[in-house]
């Protein structure tokens, strides 16, 4: 039977989604299964990786049964998923030997602090060998932490038995027939633990966060043939999966951003703000993290990026923490209808600040409040914090490497907010293109998986895609105004 179809699995923090795209690029049909968030009164943030795993094998199924496409027609799979997110396991009983710690949990930010007060050089020796600040939002500080206070992954390492990985190597190795233990590019250089001029595993860096090298993944080309999986039954014959990305860079490829320069922005329950830098190797000096983008057809990418904590996931904190709307969709009607003029800010940094600040230090901060700020101008100033927050990480952006930006391409869910969207064109200056498909990180997965089986020779898929284009209206001047209101809020966020 002819293998038409192509699965993609996005395993992104707060669920599972399985998308089925056609030879031809089409999305046929996606399902999705929410997990838990397992928040203890510290403010440690985990998932169970049993159940998401559960999860996947029931999406594939499900929207298998939705497509109305048999099975035997499935070529291949892809694994897109949340970075920095990583999982303890033995791979002697094949079972996780922990919950898996959230890349939003700050538990290592003491090992970090201890480290650098034992050697003050190290936070740049680690800079310069992995690309990023040294900083607990990375997977080494959190498999650090799995190490010293658990004591079956203390065991397991003493067995030679302890598998650490992030999410793209638990989900291979639960699926695979295989049980597979591998990663890629994309997703190893967010650990802290790879060299990325060799994109190789450091045994320096592993030394320095006390994370045993041989408890790590291979790591392979990310349209590698990584494995192949029946999904619990459900494939009579073992279909490969043929290809994985970390959501991020997956969305990259998804939005077609395959010449330097071009940038796109994930709003999700963070976000991913990333620049495609191409084969050199482009260090930041305002903020930003290198991090490879793929190792695709036999060619290394590189990308700059910023992450933010908290962006759409600012969205669910006013409808289910501070109860100021009831459903997501209620914070564009409170935003357009509140005094413009009012100049109340919000800084969101509930468990600190990212990119370009990285001040794990820093608390949320509501300021600039008048008595003309009521209910819809702060929900108002939430929304403007997410544009205000990419705006940063675009304008480090430009000045590393001294292009200039001209379009930002954007998905996820907040994209369906026009007042968001025309904020974010108007403070950044830039047309702000987004995708008619939500499921880029699943779309750029399913690219490269099924380029790797043969089912795609060009990107079908990016092809598909229709865009709504805002572009940017703001005076200078009041855009301007506004900047300078926002860096003073964040400055006040900053004193601790």
């Amino acid at each position: 039977m002819e293998k038409r179809y192509v699965l993609s699995i996005d395993q992104s923090t707060q669920g599972t989604k399985a998308v089925i795209f056609a030879a031809d690029g089409r999305l046929v049909a996606k399902t999705a299964r929410p997990h838990r968030q397992i928040i203890h009164d510290n403010g440690f943030v985990e998932h169970d990786g049993e159940e998401i795993m559960a999860n996947v094998l029931a999406v594939i199924r499900e929207v298998v049964e939705l497509a109305g496409v048999d099975p035997a027609e499935v070529a291949c799979l892809g694994i897109s998923n949340q970075r920095e997110t990583c999982i303890a396991w033995d791979r002697a009983t094949h079972l996780p030997l922990y919950n898996a710690i959230v890349w939003q949990c700050s538990r290592a930010k003491d090992i970090c602090a201890d480290m650098v007060e034992r050697d003050p050089a190290v936070a740049d020796r680690v800079r310069e060998l992995s690309g990023m600040n040294l900083s607990p939002y990375f997977s080494a500080g959190k498999m650090a932490w799995l190490v010293q206070n658990v004591p079956a992954v203390h065991d397991a390492a003493k067995a030679g038995t302890l598998a650490l990985g992030t999410m793209d190597s638990w989900v291979l190795y639960a699926l695979s027939e295989e049980h597979a233990f591998a990663t890629e590019p994309s997703n190893a250089s967010r650990t802290q633990l790879l060299d990325i001029a060799t994109c190789t595993w450091s045994a320096e860096l592993c030394d320095a966060f006390g994370v045993p090298l041989d408890a790590l993944a291979e790591v392979r080309p990310s349209d590698s043939i990584f494995g192949h999986t029946t999904a619990g039954g459900l494939f009579e014959e073992p279909i490969p999966i043929s290809g994985m990305l970390g959501d991020s860079q997956a969305a990259l490829m998804g939005q077609g951003c395959l010449e330097p320069g071009q940038v796109k922005a994930t709003y999700g329950t963070g976000s991913s703000i990333m620049m495609q830098a191409g084969s050199d190797l482009v260090r930041s000096k305002n903020g930003l993290v290198t991090s490879l983008g793929w190792e695709f057809c036999g060619q290394r990418s590189y990308v700059l990026e910023g992450n933010i904590n908290y962006t759409g996931a600012v969205v669910s904190w006013m409808k289910d923490d501070a109860r100021l709307i009831f459903d997501p969709t209620d914070a564009e009607a409170c935003a357009r209808r509140a005094n413009p003029a009012d100049r109340t800010y919000f800084v969101p940094a509930f468990t600190g600040l990212g990119a370009p600040y990285w001040d794990d230090g820093a608390t949320a901060i509501l300021t600039g409040v008048t008595r003309t700020t009521g209910h819809d101008e702060i929900v108002k100033a939430g929304l403007e914090s997410i544009a205000y927050q990419i705006g940063d990480v675009v304008d480090a952006m430009r000045a590393d490497t001294g292009l200039e930006v001209h379009e930002l391409r954007v998905d996820g869910g907040p994209t369906a907010n026009g007042y968001l969207m025309q904020f974010q064109a108007d403070v950044t200056d830039v047309d702000v293109s987004v995708s008619s498909v939500a499921e880029l990180s699943a779309a750029g997965a399913a690219f490269v998986a099924g380029h790797a089986a043969g089912v795609y020779d060009a990107n079908a898929i990016f092809e598909q895609i229709e865009r709504t284009t805002y572009a940017g209206q703001m005076n200078p001047h009041h855009r301007e105004l506004l900047l300078a209101g926002w860096r003073a809020a964040v400055r006040q966020a900053m004193c601790h």
